[in-house]
């Protein structure tokens, strides 16, 4: 019986709020020890970028979530 790998865990690193939608950032383990930001808006991947090392997602993420919060969203667990 052959034993399958499980799924990459995905961490959430932010969630920001606005007018009852939410809008979160997680970070993927990918192949090669890669990762993958991944954003949800309301629960639906929107987009997912691929990054060489988990620091410049992280950067990323801050990143786009200072934008965020100057456009009006907040910081929301």
């Amino acid at each position: 019986m052959s034993r399958t790998a499980p799924a990459p865990v995905a961490t959430r690193i932010w969630r920001a709020r606005r007018r009852h939608h939410h809008l979160d950032a997680e970070l993927r383990p990918a192949a090669g020890g890669t990762w993958d930001l991944v954003f949800r808006y309301d629960d639906r991947v929107i987009v997912a970028w691929p990054f060489g090392d988990r620091e410049r997602a992280v950067a990323d993420a801050a990143r786009r979530l200072a934008d965020l919060q100057r456009a009006g969203w907040t910081v929301h667990w």
